[in-house]
């Protein structure tokens, strides 16, 4: 049995504040490519994990995913109390860490084989606090579901101990208060530098506390744009407000801390982007991966990507909107 999954931009985290009695919430874009695709079989005993392409994979990439699948495999075994065991090959990959959601896709799609192995049920959003995912944002776990454009709602103040990312929340996945198909006509170029400066782990954790309460003025005016600009322009296929609303949410709560912690040369690539003629650029999640978004033809954009990487690996891609979730092939 195998199982295809798509990545995702995550534009911003909305509610880092708290006051108004719920905090996080995110935006997001589930893109066609990169994908990951994983299959999986039933053995007698144990969690085995291979890799069709070993031979050309980063030996730290191969130890990122073997983790998270036995980590998944190992939660959903426990949870519906299964006998037996699985071998999963890994059949295509995208970096992990790289601000594409890898972490989110690779845990959902295991508990995902191994339930549809079994013929089991398991809503997606209880798959997610199964594995241990989507305890701050939803737009993985959405992606995942639904594809496409995704808002959620973010958490109760009640159901979180503080200002986590999902990777150390125990939180349930949020519900998600919109989702819309993204026009397909709009084109998206990723540029995902080589970099080995991952924020992950207890980094990211410090961020989280050291960096949070964002001040309530901030996360208004972040919430007005997304509510007032950002949505319409999706319903209405207006690329230029759609493209306004990106640029300005760079600098505005947890994204402008984001974006402050990268190195310059994420913040060259954006504004190189947007010289090129992208109706908006930006970075996800935590970065490294920079996006750009466009209707015309893409070349002149990779091409600065590419004088603004000369100097180092950048795995550019162009890519499109995927408005559906998952698929077992």
């Amino acid at each position: 049995m195998i199982i295809e999954t798509h990545s995702r931009l995550h534009l911003t985290l909305i509610d880092l504040n708290g006051s108004r009695g719920r905090m996080d919430g995110g935006v997001g874009i589930t893109i066609k490519d990169p994908q990951l695709v994983i299959k999986a079989q039933m053995i007698d005993q144990g969690i085995q994990v291979n890799f069709e392409d070993s031979k050309n994979l980063d030996s730290k990439l191969m130890e990122e995913y073997t983790q998270k699948i036995i980590k998944a495999a190992s939660n959903t075994i426990q949870y519906f109390n299964l006998d037996g065991g699985f071998v999963f090959t890994v059949l295509k990959t995208y970096p992990a860490h790289s601000g594409l959601g890898s972490g989110t896709q690779i845990s959902l799609a295991t508990a995902k084989l191994i339930t549809e192995l079994h013929q089991l049920e398991l809503e997606t959003n209880k798959m997610g606090q199964v594995v241990g995912r989507g305890g701050t944002s939803g737009i993985g776990v959405g992606a995942f579901s639904h594809g496409g454009f995704i808002v959620d709602g973010g958490h109760k103040i009640k159901e979180k101990t503080g200002f986590l990312p999902s990777s150390a929340s125990n939180a349930s996945p949020p519900p998600l208060i919109a989702r819309y198909d993204f026009p397909q006509d709009w084109k998206l170029v990723l540029a995902i530098p080589d970099t080995k400066e991952w924020v992950s782990g207890s980094k990211e954790v410090n961020i989280f506390q050291n960096y949070c309460p964002i001040p309530l003025r901030e996360v208004e005016t972040l919430s007005h744009i997304i509510l007032m600009k950002m949505m319409p322009a999706v319903l209405e296929h207006d690329l230029d407000d759609f493209g306004e609303a990106i640029n300005a949410i760079q600098n505005i709560g947890f994204k402008k801390i984001e974006r402050k912690l990268q190195p310059n040369l994420i913040s060259e690539i954006i504004e190189s982007m947007l010289e090129a003629g992208a109706a908006g650029a930006g970075m996800s999640s935590f970065g490294p991966t920079t996006y750009a978004i466009t209707d015309n033809n893409p070349g002149e954009i990779i091409k600065v990507i590419e004088d603004a990487t000369e100097d180092m690996n950048c795995h550019i891609v162009v890519t499109q909107p995927q408005n559906t979730g998952s698929r077992m092939v």
